[in-house]
């Protein structure tokens, strides 16, 4: 399957760079799988376009600001550092130093060795251990003072605000940018179709007799992470680690055993489900683990029977995750409708339900 099947002229006015004033007042483009119809309305809408009985499943997962912004030592040069994944403990030479995965800019002056500093209520000092692909390194964190580098990370940090919002970031992103339902830190992205949901819009749903679990599984840089190969086929994402409760596991497989349909909330709650249902024979087993299950057309879905969803990037896995769960022809042309009524897409952008 040819990548270029999945893309699409966006004009670029339409990608949003604020969020709604009204979380739940985003606009919702609705998409019937059986007809390929399509409906308008707004997220506060949803309570009428779901019925009871429907488990709506969400993912907990917390930003963390994991963009740090600082400079060279000694020369004072200006470095940007985006932690991606943390890989354990550093070595006992320096007090409580953590090793981390991290992209850094400017990537062709940070060479094994390079020592950068990031400066705020806390300093945190850094040294580049190892170079490997698409700009990123291994790197060395440690405070200044000896205190917890979650915590100095925590302060001085910036949201990483995805590459296509043209703005810094602001105090306020720090909560825009996290769902209502944000517990378990460890994201570096936001499970963007949860920023639509407020309690009030949550309250109105259970009065209504639909069902909300919450799983985990934390947003890595394989979010942004382009598609870089010509067949769909030949990509590879990377790991993401997951969480799933006892509670919620019980949840998803009584609906499951009573044909009740359940709403995935996002594509990552989506792949989380998919991938547990294609280890476990169709069932959801508590526990955490890893996945890199990469869903396009052609996929046997085990466990959804709806998708809320924001818009997403040409040519990116998450459009072709969507594109096997409604078809690559709806899809396009769903897009094609929400461009032509000036949807907002991407992050802080508008939805889609697809039922």
């Amino acid at each position: 399957m040819d990548v270029r099947e999945f893309d699409f002229y966006l004009p670029a006015d339409l990608i949003a760079q604020e969020p709604s004033a009204d979380r739940a007042a985003a606009r919702l483009l609705h998409l019937r799988r059986d007809t390929g119809s399509i409906s308008h309305s707004t997220v506060s809408a949803l309570p009428d376009l779901l019925r009871a009985g429907d488990l709506v499943v969400v993912n907990d997962t917390r930003v963390f600001p994991a963009r740090l912004l600082g400079h060279r030592v000694p020369s004072g040069g200006a470095v940007e550092c985006l932690l991606v994944r943390r890989l354990g403990a550093g070595n006992s030479g320096y007090a409580l130093s953590e090793l981390w995965e991290a992209l850094v800019h400017p990537g062709q002056k940070l060479h094994q060795g390079a020592r950068v500093a990031f400066e705020g209520i806390h300093t945190i000092y850094g040294e580049v251990l190892e170079q490997k692909f698409y700009g990123r390194r291994v790197v060395r964190l440690w405070t200044e003072d000896g205190s917890a580098l979650e915590a100095a990370i925590d302060a001085i940090g910036h949201v990483p605000l995805p590459p296509y919002i043209k703005r810094g970031d602001r105090d306020a992103d720090r909560e825009r940018y996290q769902t209502m339902f944000a517990r378990s830190r460890g994201s570096v992205a936001a499970p963007t179709a949860g920023l639509h949901f407020t309690p009030d819009l949550i309250a109105c749903l259970r009065s209504r007799g639909v069902e909300l679990a919450e799983i985990t599984l934390h947003v890595g840089y394989g979010t942004f992470q382009p598609v870089r190969v010509d067949r769909v086929e030949d990509h590879r994402l990377e790991p993401e680690s997951y969480d799933i409760s006892a509670a919620a596991a019980g949840m998803i497989n009584c609906a499951l055993d009573e044909r009740r349909r359940i709403i995935a909330v996002g594509t990552t709650t989506t792949r989380t489900l998919e991938a547990v249902a294609r280890a476990c024979d169709g069932r959801i087993a508590a526990g955490s683990g890893a996945t890199d299950l990469f869903i396009y057309p052609g996929f046997e879905f085990r466990t959804i029977g709806g998708l809320l969803t924001n818009f997403h990037l040409p040519k990116s896995s998450l459009l072709m995750l969507v594109s096997a769960f409604a078809g690559r022809d709806r899809i396009r042309t769903a897009y094609d409708a929400a461009i032509a009524e000036r949807y907002r897409f991407y992050s802080y952008g508008d939805a889609m339900l697809i039922l």
